[in-house]
């Protein structure tokens, strides 16, 4: 099986699909390439959805709406971020770094106080580095030393917990036996006062535990928005989603299992 995923290499995503032991690995510049790929039969991929210091990332909901994928796989990966450069601190002037980083490294950044310029990957971060006079990169510790970027200060982020939930994304619907999570979108065709309340409920009196909620827009106009629900499997699943399409436009993105943490 051929497994997409985010690149160049160095990625955390990347970094996931090998320890995974996946040996058959594609790389796209996007997220959206990914989806692309997957949806074009290139295999599956591997996708962040959210972070536990920077909520949810919008490339990857926004490909979720708008491919016919499903979710088949949930993987969390312990992550921390170094900054590496081929200068000292002190002759520093830029830091190249995603914006998903940035935002996860934003105390150390604010303190530091100079320019960052966001880019599409952590590994594009040292490439661009690498080529700017006196810049700097934040990298996982494998982008490092694949980049040949000295790291000049460890562990810079926000929250040494710091986790990313991985996703695993397919053409196939599948829901192994044992499956303990589902995900699904809504997107609610009316608004009316109490529509959110009675879209919730269907899983409250089923005493179903949501696990997440997430709004995103629509992209329809402003003050549309779709919600992008998790929750955990029960034996009154399918009875909750049936209910559930009475009432509303709900989009199934699958029932899966949970691999685990990879260290």
């Amino acid at each position: 099986m051929t497994i997409v995923t985010l690149g160049p290499e160095g990625t955390f995503s990347h970094e996931l699909a090998l320890k995974m032991g996946f040996t058959s690995i594609r790389l796209s510049s996007t997220i959206r390439g990914i989806f692309s790929a997957v949806a074009e039969g290139e295999g599956d991929g591997i996708v962040p959805l959210e972070n536990s210091e920077a909520g949810g990332v919008g490339e990857t909901l926004d490909g979720l709406l708008r491919y016919p994928l499903f979710i088949t796989d949930e993987m969390y990966m312990p992550i921390h971020h170094h900054l590496a450069s081929q200068v000292s601190l002190s002759s520093l002037r830029v830091v190249y770094a995603h914006p998903q980083t940035h935002e996860q490294c934003s105390d150390y950044l604010e303190k530091w106080g100079g320019p960052v310029i966001h880019t599409s990957s952590n590994a594009s971060s040292a490439l661009e580095a690498k080529k700017t006079p006196n810049a700097g990169a934040i990298l996982s510790a494998s982008a490092a030393s694949i980049y040949k970027m000295p790291v000049i200060i460890e562990n810079i982020e926000n929250n040494p917990s710091n986790t990313t939930r991985f996703v695993r994304i397919s053409r196939t619907h599948r829901v192994p036996d044992g499956a303990q999570k589902c995900s699904i979108i809504i997107d609610p065709s009316t608004d009316r006062a109490g529509l959110l309340h009675d879209l919730l409920e269907v899983f409250a009196h089923r005493r179903i535990n949501l696990t997440r909620i997430e709004s995103r827009p629509s992209k329809r106009g402003m003050g549309n928005y779709v919600f992008f629900l998790d929750y955990a499997w029960s034996a009154d699943t399918d009875q909750a989603l049936e209910e559930l399409k009475s009432l509303t436009n709900v989009k199934e993105l699958g029932c899966y299992k949970n691999s685990g943490v990879a260290e």
